[in-house]
C-alpha cells in the first residue's frame, strides 16, 4: 500500500509505515493542502492519514472512492463525512484514549488560567505595568468545594473530573445522554438536564463531539441561564459554542470568566475581543500537544493504515459496519 499523509507526523508513526512495508509521503508545507489539490494528490495513492482538519467530505470522498482507508490522526472526525465514507465502503479510523489525559490536564490549566486571571497579569508584566499594590484590585476567585459540570462526560470529561475532585473537592455533576456508570460510581458524579447543568455549575467544562445537535448549543440563551461567578471551558470543538455570544455576556459579566482551547474559526485572529478580557484565557488548541500523546496518537493512525494494507479491521473504526 502507498499513502499520502497531510502533515509531518511524529517518528512513532512513521517507523510502523516503513516496518510494515508502507509507502508514504508527507506534506511538508506549512500550510493545509487545499481540497482541490488533495484530491488530485489522493489519486497516486491507496490509503490517507489526515492531520487536522482537512475538508473529508462530499465531494472529496466520491473522487477518491478508490481509497482503501483514511486513518484520522485525532480522536474526533467531525471533518469527515461518516454517512458517505461508509455508503462507499471506505473505512475511517481515529486514535481515541490516547489523548484524555493531555486534553484533561490543557482543561485544568485553563480553569487555573481563568480563575486567576494568569494570562491577563502576565501581559501587564510584559507591558510594564507591574505597579503599585492594590489589595482591591484583579481578585481572582478559588475553586475549592465549588461545583463542576461536564458536558459530554466521556474519557476526556471522566479526567478531568477527576482532577477537579481530587485537587478542589468539586462537586461533579454532567449532561450525557446516558449514565456514565464509572464517574457516579468512583466521584459520585450526577447526571442532570442541560439547563440545571447551567444553573447549577461554577465551572462548566465542554467535553463532547461536534454534531448537528452540539453545534452552537452555548449561545446566548445559555449562557444567561448561568451563575455570574461561573466559568466557562471548552476543549472540545470551537463551533460548540457561539463565539459573539460568549464576548456579549463577558462584556456584560453574566458569567465571570472562559477558558477557550478551540475557537471558531481557527486560527483566532489577534485582534479578537476576547484575548484582551482580564478574566479569559485562550490556547491555540494546543489539548494533545505533548510528546507522549501525539507519539500515541501517530502510532495509532499508522496501526490503523497496518490493518488496512494487510485487508483487517483497523483497530479503532469509527464506521465498522464497512467491514460487514
Amino acid at each position: 500500500m502507498k499513502i499520502f499523509i497531510t502533515r509531518l507526523i511524529p517518528e512513532a508513526g512513521i517507523k510502523i509505515l516503513k516496518n510494515a512495508g508502507i509507502e508514504f509521503d508527507q506534506w511538508s508545507e506549512r500550510r493545509d493542502v487545499p481540497q482541490d489539490d488533495l484530491i488530485k494528490i489522493c489519486q497516486r495513492y491507496e490509503g490517507l492519514i489526515s492531520v487536522g482538519q482537512d475538508n473529508i467530505d462530499k465531494k472529496f470522498l466520491n473522487a477518491c472512492k478508490h481509497l482503501k482507508v483514511i486513518a484520522q490522526m485525532a480522536v474526533g472526525y467531525d471533518n469527515i463525512d461518516i454517512p458517505e465514507a461508509t455508503k462507499l465502503k471506505i473505512p475511517i479510523g481515529n486514535t481515541p484514549g490516547v489523548l484524555s489525559s493531555a486534553t484533561a490536564d490543557t482543561a485544568f490549566l485553563l480553569m487555573l488560567a481563568v480563575s486567576r486571571k494568569a494570562f491577563f497579569m502576565h501581559q501587564k508584566i510584559i507591558n510594564n505595568e507591574w505597579g503599585f499594590y492594590e489589595p482591591t484590585e484583579n481578585l481572582g476567585i478559588e475553586l475549592h468545594n465549588k461545583t463542576l459540570g461536564i458536558f459530554g462526560l466521556g474519557k476526556i470529561g471522566f479526567e478531568m473530573a477527576k482532577r477537579c475532585a481530587k485537587a478542589f473537592g468539586m462537586k461533579i455533576i454532567y449532561h450525557n445522554r446516558s449514565n456514565n456508570i464509572l464517574a457516579e460510581k468512583e466521584l459520585n458524579a450526577k447526571r442532570v438536564s442541560f439547563d440545571e447543568l447551567l444553573l447549577q455549575s461554577d465551572v462548566l467544562s465542554v467535553h463532547t463531539a461536534l454534531t448537528a445537535e452540539t453545534k452552537g448549543v452555548f449561545n446566548i440563551d445559555a449562557f444567561s441561564k448561568m451563575k455570574r461567578n461561573a466559568i466557562f471551558i471548552n476543549t472540545a470543538r470551537g463551533a460548540i459554542h457561539n463565539e459573539t455570544d460568549l464576548i456579549k455576556v463577558l462584556d456584560e459579566k453574566m458569567i465571570w470568566g472562559a477558558g477557550l482551547d478551540v475557537t471558531n474559526p481557527e486560527p483566532m485572529r489577534a485582534d479578537n475581543k476576547l484575548l484582551q478580557m482580564p478574566n479569559v484565557a485562550v490556547l491555540p488548541h494546543i489539548g494533545s500537544a505533548t510528546e507522549e500523546t501525539r507519539n500515541a496518537m501517530a502510532t495509532l493512525a499508522a496501526e490503523n493504515i497496518d490493518a488496512a494494507s494487510k485487508g483487517k479491521r483497523l483497530l479503532h473504526a469509527v464506521n465498522p459496519e464497512v467491514f460487514g
